[in-house]
């Protein structure tokens, strides 16, 4: 499985600190394997498509393409400010 990082979540992880963007890192090769390794769960609200993983006190909000083979990374933001 693939791992694309879009524009903005490559933003956000930049503005982490070193030590939680290698947390958060870490923690998306884990959604490679089948099924995901984490704390993953499908939105209902925003997009069906899209789901959340838990870091911490962050959240990775991605979408699965299956039919590509190819996870992407969305958003990275702390709880408070991920779901607005």
């Amino acid at each position: 499985m693939k791992i694309e990082i879009t524009r903005r979540a490559r933003k956000d992880l930049l503005n982490l600190d070193h030590k939680m963007c290698a947390r958060i890192l870490d923690a998306i090769e884990g959604l490679r394997h089948d099924p995901p390794a984490g704390d993953v769960k499908k939105l209902k609200g925003m997009n069906p498509a899209v789901h959340r993983l838990r870091v911490g006190d962050f959240r990775v909000m991605f979408r699965n393409d299956i039919e590509k083979g190819t996870i992407f990374i969305l958003h990275v933001a702390h709880r408070r400010d991920v779901y607005r």
